[in-house]
């Protein structure tokens, strides 16, 4: 286990968005942090063609998008071409982060529909839409993104469907990266329908707040799916009382089949 303490998060409205940390202050403890759970996947999935990177959290409010934005920008500052996708349809907060419009014409839930049509369009030999108009480019080099887009009434089945399946193997050829900001375990199934799709499984909870029977009830969740949860991140711990720490568990969950 690698336990790394962070002082008082940096001032961040310089780029307009104060969860972008790895951004406006690379050598600061907190990017030394999100850096060991780049370096630590590569070695917990040494054998796999680690591409698609799936975070998630038990509830609301642990800190799982604010991660997932700062692991894309770490990855990046590695010279990898990395898309972030918000696969949190209901509550997805990646355009807030990286201030991005997030329209209702656009975002993941239109493309995802769109591929849905786009086998009819190439038998009729023609072009029915272009995904790059619904990838972003962000103000972080190397980082695009696809917002959540507008709420589906069926986010489950959009999720599961062929078309969301063909969508991510087509992105996997693109990019050198997925990072996919889920939405919380407990309560819907959207996540454990995506786990499917994802090489590593990363969760983030909240320091003192995250119960050990909410974390239990996490893991039976992804075991009924068959999903390993590769890492737990804890969110939101104090150092000496003021700032985050950054806990990375190895295989914590090893053992989640």
């Amino acid at each position: 286990m690698t336990t790394i303490k962070t002082k008082r998060r940096p001032d961040m409205s310089s780029i307009g968005s104060k969860d972008l940390i790895l951004n406006v202050n690379p050598k600061s403890r907190f990017a030394e942090s999100i850096k060991t759970i780049r370096t630590n996947l590569a070695f917990t999935e040494i054998d796999k063609d680690l591409k698609t990177i799936l975070l998630t959290s038990p509830e609301p409010g642990d800190g799982k998008s604010f991660i997932a934005a700062n692991l894309a920008a770490a990855y990046s500052q590695e010279g990898k071409r990395v898309l972030i996708i918000d696969a949190d349809l209901r509550r997805g907060r990646q355009h807030e982060i990286f201030g991005v419009m997030n329209v209702a014409s656009g975002g993941y839930s239109n493309l995802i529909l769109g591929y849905q049509f786009e086998e009819m369009a190439i038998t009729q030999q023609r072009e029915f839409f272009d995904i790059n108009d619904y990838i972003k480019k962000t103000g972080v080099n190397n980082v695009d993104l696809i917002p959540n887009g507008p709420t589906p009434p069926n986010p489950v089945e959009l999720l599961a469907s062929r078309s969301n399946s063909r969508l991510l193997n087509h992105l996997r050829k693109r990019y050198d990266i997925i990072i996919l900001d889920c939405a919380p375990v407990l309560g819907i199934s959207d996540t454990p329908i995506m786990t499917k799709y994802s090489d590593a499984n990363i969760l983030v909870i909240s320091n003192k707040k995250t119960k050990r029977e909410i974390l239990e009830r996490t893991k039976k969740i992804f075991s009924q799916v068959n999903a390993k949860i590769t890492g737990v991140v804890v969110n939101k711990a104090d150092a000496k009382g003021n700032g985050y720490s950054g806990y990375y568990c190895e295989r914590y969950y090893g053992d989640a089949k």
